[in-house]
């Protein structure tokens, strides 16, 4: 499986910004998919995750509200709508899978087996 993530740049404070992770080669429904971030000198957060399938969303309580993740199946593509953004959004934002299917959440960055090679995102205030 290869991720390929878009969508980053410059957003002034309140915002919005459509990230998207476009997978290829094998994709099962049972693959979980998450969105992190990271900021430098701070280890790699959980903020979004969703089956394949597109059921059961969770999100790091500071996005609840503010951010969506959804998935295009026809194209293999997951998305974060990211709205009324804030300058503590501001990080590099990775997308990831997991391809063995887990019933739980999956919010640490060592249960994911794909990556995909970020997309910088920047909110100034």
């Amino acid at each position: 499986v290869q991720l390929q993530a878009s969508g980053g740049g410059l957003v002034q404070a309140g915002g919005s910004l459509r990230l998207s992770c476009a997978a290829s080669g094998r994709t099962f429904s049972s693959y979980k998919m998450g969105w992190f971030r990271q900021v430098p000198g701070k280890e790699r957060e959980f903020v979004a995750g969703v089956t394949w399938s597109g059921t059961r969303p969770n999100y790091v309580d500071s996005v609840k509200g503010r951010f969506t993740i959804s998935r295009d199946i026809a194209k293999n593509t997951v998305y974060l709508q990211m709205n009324s953004l804030k300058p503590e959004d501001t990080a590099v934002y990775y997308c990831a899978a997991r391809a063995s299917f887990v019933s739980r959440f999956v919010t640490r960055p060592e249960e994911y087996d794909y990556w995909g090679q970020g997309t910088r995102v920047t909110v100034s205030s």
